[in-house]
């Protein structure tokens, strides 16, 4: 039987890139009236040939290393905490006496989005206690675990061990993990509303491949009403576990506004030389298939870059791509010259940050364009409720998303 937690200031973060090999990158304690999540590298770390900065901010030095903001953690480990439905999850089963950062930076147990993982104990990695992923056999039990998580109702033993608080870098979206075929997939399900948004995620992102974008691979799995889908985690290969940053992070890190010409160019110094024209482009495509589909919800957090084994880093899949339907026609993150308007016009505007000379930019454009308008099919294929098409045409098929399209 488990130990309580006791609430303490300060523990250990780890490496996991090899989960049975765990290394030690140093200390994580509470600053600022326990507002901010601080990080000091072991002498170890910093000595180790397999040491490096977790992001551009926490250079590889000694010292306390403070992140700018409150209710934040330092540099990269700000992305290994849980979004918003983890926190959700914690608040709900875990009940710790406190719930500061740090304890959500624990909670989210050894499971979490990438490489990181938090230890109460210093020299040892005890990571917070979670059960063993469920397979698919399990789905409609831990469809039932989330609907009493949503209706803020307590969940017995066996339904807590289907709920994984750490799973994704953000989103409020229930969500957990399962095991499919051997691999580590995020199941997400749809919150109360009128349309089937895991199925629309599905359909979205088979748009996006013909459009030439590199998706995370999904599968759309039926439930009693609607479905959930699951995306398979790009953070993991294998037994081996991935150092991710979010865009939201790296930026932060780089000094930079949140915009995708910023992102391009951040790829320019992080990337690996031979492929940074390729993700530069590859970038570009997905500004322009978010904009074209009405997906305004593409958040600093949802664009991640992905760390391999030679220290460069590369874009991730694309992931949490459908359409807001909200018809708000602003990106979350700066498209171009008339910032976050989400328009061809203002994707054009600075297509050279991205590597492409006007002509290319607009042939790009052009394809991603053609492909969009053939939305309907595509979703109707997958069996999109002819509702839900109807819905999402009055913003992909309304004036301003046609006109944009008509322009290409």
């Amino acid at each position: 039987m488990s130990h309580p937690y006791q609430v303490q200031d300060s523990m250990s973060l780890w490496w996991l890139a090899d989960p049975g090999a765990p290394q030690r990158i140093g200390t994580l304690s509470l600053q600022d009236q326990r507002r901010k999540v601080a990080l000091s590298y072991d002498p170890a770390w910093i000595a180790s040939p397999q040491g490096f900065a977790l992001s551009e901010d926490l250079p590889l030095q000694m010292g306390l290393m403070l992140p700018a903001e409150r209710d934040t953690a330092a540099g990269a480990v700000d992305d290994a905490r849980p979004d918003q439905w983890g926190e959700r999850v914690i608040r709900l089963i875990e009940r710790p006496a406190r719930l500061s950062l740090l304890e959500y930076l624990y909670f989210a147990g050894d499971d979490r989005f990438g490489a990181l993982g938090v230890s109460l104990q210093m020299e040892v990695y005890v990571p917070a206690p979670t059960a063993a992923i469920p397979t698919f056999d399990g789905l409609a039990d831990m469809h039932r675990a989330v609907q009493r998580v949503m209706a803020g109702e307590a969940v017995n033993e066996q339904q807590r061990r289907l709920l994984q608080p750490g799973v994704s870098m953000g989103g409020a979206r229930p969500k957990s993990l399962m095991q499919i075929d051997g691999a580590s997939w995020v199941v997400k399900f749809s919150e109360a509303g009128e349309l089937d948004s895991p199925l629309i995620e599905h359909a979205s992102m088979q748009l996006a491949r013909l459009c030439g974008i590199q998706t995370a691979d999904t599968l759309a799995l039926p439930l009693p009403q609607g479905h959930t889908v699951a995306v398979r985690r790009f953070d993991r290969n294998g037994t081996q576990r991935l150092h991710v940053q979010s865009a939201h992070v790296a930026l932060r890190a780089a000094g930079e506004a949140m915009g995708y010409p910023e992102l391009a160019q951040l790829i320019r110094r992080l990337g690996r030389p031979d492929q940074v024209r390729a993700q530069q482009q590859e970038l570009f495509r997905r500004m322009v298939f978010n904009i074209l589909i009405d997906n305004t919800d593409d958040h600093e957090k949802n664009h991640a870059l992905v760390r391999g084994a030679d220290g460069f880093y590369a874009l991730s899949p694309a992931f949490d791509v459908l359409p807001a339907a909200h018809g708000l026609g602003y990106q979350q993150m700066r498209v171009g010259a008339l910032g976050h308007e989400a328009s061809i016009g203002n994707a054009l505007s600075e297509a050279r940050a991205f590597g492409l000379t006007d002509a290319q930019a607009r042939q790009t454009v052009a394809k991603i364009a053609s492909q969009v308008a053939q939305w309907k099919a595509v979703f109707n294929s997958l069996n999109v409720r002819d509702g839900d098409i109807d819905l999402l045409a009055q913003y992909l098929d309304g004036v301003h998303l046609h006109e944009q399209r008509r322009l290409c």
